[in-house]
């Protein structure tokens, strides 16, 4: 888990401090906070119930910036009453890494959910007309092991190649299922031998060497070659279908913020794929630490070890009237991504800003187009937002964020 209080360092880059376990309010913190929320609860309008006036949250910023103040005060003494404590979902500054899939729908969901609900929809559509590229979305969407789906789709293009190019061949026409390279990689391939009856296969038994067995048979009848060219194709050109990361935007008082400062394992955990690619890299390191080696060489390559354990940054925005703009990024986003997502949120879009660090770095114009993974703005940051013109800054009475993007802030 990582804290998100301390984030930044010099230069372009943010450090990160050791995590700090954080305590609960003190009963005097709770009944203030109590008492604050019950004092907003009365100073309804006619606006919904969502929507929380500028000057009640700025109220609200005012009184927990004490509370956190004075329970800090106690979290020495206190400290050792936590440490056994449970960890709950109340502790995370996200619960999870959420994603949009436009070629299908509106939702939002997690990684895993999406998975299943694209594979869900192909396979209904392999009832459909187009069952051939359907098929090919299922090899590329519904296996996992990039080096599994490539060999297997070689070897599927190897077969219809085979035809196009000698459509009168016999031999070409018939694929031994006992055959050792379509056991290892074709049979176990998703959608695999799907794609092979849309290209006109049929499972036949043939006599081979005096034995019966299993054969896949071309008919041009099922598929002919103009057909079979299209597949070939097609099962070339699929791709995986794309999931955007969404930003899961947030708006967070204070003590929120401070209370809400670690990053779920969806975080960091890595696939299969990239674990077994890890341990292809260690056996690699292993190698070399038998290598005369300097310094500057063994350093470099353990910060490119330890990079590659980040997958996503989680960016909160502080705005001088304290109130907190967060969102998820991939660590390979562009800095630039931040400053349009800021920009997107604030009142006036136009508005010219910095990003600081907490002790005071700006991030410059040069840091635009570094990613995240190279400004050190992983896993967790805290940037400080500016008005580069004073005379130019937002009016008390609005803020700094547009109206609906306050409706956002959760009650405690």
């Amino acid at each position: 888990m990582c804290r998100l209080t301390e984030s930044t360092n010099s230069g372009v880059s943010t450090s990160r401090v050791e995590p700090v376990e954080r305590v609960e309010p003190t009963v005097e913190a709770k009944t203030a906070g109590q008492a604050a929320l019950a004092r907003l609860e009365t100073k309804t309008n006619n606006r919904s119930k969502y929507k929380k006036s500028y000057e009640a949250i700025k109220a609200q910023v005012k009184l927990e910036l004490e509370q956190e103040k004075k329970a800090q005060q106690n979290d020495t003494e206190l400290k050792h009453e936590t440490e056994d404590k449970v960890r709950d979902n109340s502790l995370l500054a996200v619960t999870d890494v959420y994603f949009r899939c436009p070629y299908l729908s509106n939702e939002i969901l997690p990684r895993d959910e999406w998975k299943k609900k694209i594979k869900e929809f192909l396979y209904d559509q392999l009832k459909g007309e187009e069952a051939g590229l359907t098929a090919c979305l299922v090899i590329q969407n519904c296996n996992s092991g990039r080096e599994k789906i490539n060999n297997c789709v070689e070897t599927l293009g190897k077969y219809l190649e085979n035809i196009i190019n000698n459509p009168e061949a016999e031999k070409y026409r018939k694929i031994r299922m006992h055959n050792k390279i379509f056991q290892e990689k074709v049979l176990p391939v998703e959608g695999a031998l799907d794609f092979l009856h849309a290209a006109g296969f049929r499972q036949t038994k043939l006599l081979h060497n005096d034995v019966v067995e299993d054969f896949l048979v071309w008919d041009p009848e099922n598929c002919d070659i103009v057909n079979l060219t299209m597949l070939s194709e097609a099962l070339i050109s699929a791709e995986v279908i794309p999931l955007e990361l969404d930003r899961n935007l947030q708006v967070l008082l204070p003590m929120q913020a401070s209370q809400r400062s670690e990053l779920p394992p969806s975080f960091f955990n890595l696939t299969p794929e990239e674990l077994r690619r890890e341990q292809q890299l260690r056996t690699q390191n292993v190698e070399k630490s038998q290598m005369l080696r300097t310094r500057a060489m063994r350093e470099t390559e353990e910060k490119q070890q330890r990079l590659r354990k980040y997958k996503y940054a989680l960016i909160r925005i502080r705005f001088p009237d304290d109130i907190i703009l967060q969102g998820t990024f991939s660590v390979h986003e562009k800095f630039q991504n931040v400053v349009d997502f800021v920009s997107e949120n604030i009142v006036n879009s136009e508005t010219s800003f910095m990003l600081k660090g907490l002790i005071g770095e700006t991030f410059n114009k040069k840091c635009l187009d570094k990613t995240l993974l190279e400004l050190e703005l992983f896993p967790a940051a805290l940037l400080i937002f500016a008005v580069k013109d004073e005379s130019k800054k937002p009016n008390d009475s609005t803020g700094y964020l547009k109206e609906e993007i306050l409706s956002y802030v959760q009650s405690i």
